[in-house]
C-alpha cells in the first residue's frame, strides 16, 4: 500500500540475492546509496515500453519489458510484487516479482472489459483489484483477481459510477475507494470522450468484502465537467482527490479536494496564479504521511504543488516541465517528468504519468 514506506535496506532484504546478483556494479552502487526505491513505467528511445526500478537519485536499477504502454502501478509489500496496468483502453496488466524468484505474469481483462490504468492490492496481498470499463453498458467495475492463484479473475464489484480511474483501499483494508471520472468511453472510438456534455463524476466508498456501496459523493452541478481522477490517503484517514477539467479553458475550477467517510467533499482554494499554472489538469497526487504533506503534479502546466495535509494550505509551488509521476519519498516526494527526468537526473527514457514507492 502506498503509505507503507520501505527503506533502501528493507528493499534490499526483500529483493533477495537473485535480484541483486543480476545487477551491474553501477546499479548496485546506486542502490547502496539510495534511501528509497521507486518503480515507474517508461518508453525508451526506440519506442519500446517497460517498467523500471529507480533509485532515489534517478538511477535506473533494472528494467523489464512491457507488451505496450502502461499507466498506473500497484505495489504489494507482502510478496514484493509490482503491477503495471495498461493505459486505457488497454487490456493487459503485468505483474513482476521483485525478488526475481518467479517469472512475470501477464493477465488480460475479460471480454467486454478493459483496464482503466489503475488498481490496488488487498491489505494482505491475496487479492488484486483493478478499475475496469464494462464498455457496452457504460458502467465502471472493479475486477477482482486471486493473487495466490496466478491472478485468475474471480469476480467483480460495481464502482457505482461511470469511467472509474484510480482505485485505492482504506488503511484498514476494509473499504475500496473509486474515483469515477464520469467520462464514458468505448474502445470502438479509441480514447474519445463520448459524454462531455453529461458527465457524472463521483467518488465512491465500497465494502471490500461484499461490494456493497457505503457512500457516494457526486460532484455538485456546477462542477459536472470536473473529472475525479486520482486519490491517495493521509495518515488521519482523509481521502485526497485530484481532478481534470473538461470545460472551458478560461474557467478556473478547484482541482484538488479531500473528504472523510461520512463528511462532504471539501475543495482546496489555491491562489489564483497557482491554480492557473495547474492548467485545469492534475496528473497525479500523493500523500507523504510521515511529513504531513500532499503533492500534485500538472504535466500540462509544467508545475507541481505541495500542500499541508492538515490545513490544505499551499507550502510551495515549483515549475517543472512535464511534471508527472509522483510518490512519497523519505523526504518530500519522488517526482518524474515526461521528458525523462527523475528527481533531477536526466535518463534515456521518457517516464509515464505515475510512479510508486516500493514499500
Amino acid at each position: 500500500m502506498r503509505g507503507q514506506l520501505l527503506s533502501r535496506r528493507g528493499f534490499v532484504r526483500a529483493a533477495g540475492t537473485a535480484f541483486l546478483a543480476g545487477l551491474a556494479p553501477r546499479q548496485l552502487f546506486a542502490l547502496e546509496r539510495a534511501d528509497a526505491v521507486f518503480a515507474a513505467a517508461f518508453m525508451d528511445s526506440g519506442g519500446r515500453f517497460g517498467l523500471a526500478t529507480v533509485a532515489e537519485d534517478g538511477t535506473i536499477i533494472d528494467r523489464s519489458a512491457l507488451p505496450n504502454r502502461a499507466h498506473g502501478l500497484a505495489f504489494d509489500p507482502h510478496y514484493n510484487r509490482v503491477v503495471a496496468f495498461a493505459r486505457r483502453p488497454g487490456t493487459f496488466a503485468a505483474i513482476f516479482d521483485r525478488t526475481a524468484r518467479e517469472a512475470p505474469v501477464v493477465i488480460a481483462s475479460p471480454e467486454g472489459r478493459h483496464f482503466y490504468g489503475h488498481g490496488t492490492f488487498s491489505s494482505d496481498g491475496r487479492l488484486l483489484y483493478a478499475s475496469e470499463n464494462d464498455f457496452d453498458h457504460a458502467r465502471g467495475v472493479i475486477g477482482i483477481y486471486d493473487a495466490t492463484n496466478g491472478f485468475a479473475r474471480i469476480g467483480e464489484f460495481s464502482t457505482f459510477g461511470v469511467g472509474p480511474h484510480d482505485l485505492s483501499i482504506s488503511l484498514d483494508g476494509k473499504v475500496l475507494i473509486a474515483a469515477n471520472g464520469g467520462i464514458e468511453t468505448h474502445p470502438d472510438f479509441g480514447r474519445t470522450k463520448l459524454n462531455l456534455d453529461r458527465m457524472e463524476p463521483s467518488l465512491a466508498l465500497i465494502d471490500a468484502a461484499t461490494g456493497a456501496l457505503i457512500e457516494k459523493h457526486d460532484l455538485p452541478a456546477n462542477l459536472k465537467q470536473l473529472s475525479t481522477r486520482h486519490i491517495d490517503l493521509s495518515a488521519d484517514h482523509d481521502i485526497w482527490f485530484a481532478c481534470q477539467y473538461e470545460g472551458a479553458r478560461d474557467d478556473l475550477p478547484p482541482l484538488i479536494g479531500r473528504f472523510r467517510r461520512g463528511d462532504a467533499l471539501q475543495f482546496i482554494d489555491l491562489p489564483e496564479p497557482t491554480a492557473r499554472n495547474l492548467a485545469n489538469y492534475v496528473g497525479a497526487i500523493a500523500v507523504n504521511r510521515e511529513e504531513g504533506l500532499v503533492a500534485a503534479t500538472s504535466p500540462r502546466g509544467g508545475t507541481y504543488v505541495v500542500l499541508d495535509a492538515k490545513s490544505g494550505a499551499l507550502v510551495r509551488e515549483t515549475r517543472l516541465a512535464g511534471a508527472s509521476g509522483l510518490a512519497a519519498g523519505p523526504h518530500g516526494f519522488g517526482i518524474s517528468t515526461e521528458g525523462g527526468v527523475f528527481d533531477g537526473r536526466q535518463s534515456s527514457v521518457n517516464w509515464d504519468q505515475h510512479a510508486v514507492r516500493l514499500g
